[in-house]
């Protein structure tokens, strides 16, 4: 899988000039963690987050306030942070997966050159993950039909491991059913054996 497999897809935006209200209110309205700051040229410059969007924004309580505060940064450009991991949309999920638990990230922007191409949550991963067996059997045996023609292959799927029975006992085959089958989202993994007679 890649990650152009499992990104979403026009992403939400804001850019640097964006009132940090705007900001919170996308957030909240669409449920996400962070969202891309992207330039006139959609490259992305930056990201902010929930807890951007909350520093300095709730006042203390007036009658135990003995000093008086600075008002919070007004724009998006101020409270962003700067140079955001971001990949690219042919990265292996795996290596998006490493990179999103490693670096402790949310989200990741996803590029196609320079610009912005989608972004990939946690939860898009999680979705992947918890798809049907059903669902992923039926998209296994479709990019397969397309490859060797209907009725070659046999697939079963359980708990997103993929089991495939070919007729052809021929290794370049089963290297591309396995390529095939694991490039299908939800698929933890894939083996293909030769269907043996009985």
């Amino acid at each position: 899988m890649r990650a152009k497999d499992i990104m979403s897809s026009p992403v939400v935006t804001v850019s640097p000039g964006d009132p940090v209200k705007r900001a919170a209110r996308l957030l909240a309205e669409h449920g996400f963690t962070a969202l891309p700051v992207v330039d006139d040229a959609n490259r992305v410059i930056g990201i902010v987050t929930e807890a951007d969007v909350m520093a300095g924004r709730v006042p203390r309580d007036p009658r135990y306030r003995t000093t008086a505060t600075e008002p919070p940064p007004g724009e998006v450009g101020e409270v962003m942070a700067v140079a955001p991991a971001c990949t690219d949309q042919g990265t292996d999920v795996a290596d998006l997966v490493a990179a999103l638990l490693d670096g402790h990230h949310r989200v990741m922007p996803v590029l196609a050159g320079d610009r912005l191409a989608g972004i990939v949550t946690r939860h898009d991963v999680v979705r992947a993950l918890s798809r049907e067996d059903a669902d992923i059997a039926r998209d296994v045996r479709r990019r397969l039909m397309i490859y060797g023609g209907p009725d070659r292959w046999s697939v079963n799927v359980s708990g997103g491991t993929v089991t495939i029975l070919d007729d052809h006992d021929d290794a370049t085959d089963r290297h591309v059913a396995t390529v095939l089958a694991e490039s299908v989202p939800g698929v933890v993994r894939a083996t293909v054996r030769h269907r043996t007679e009985d």
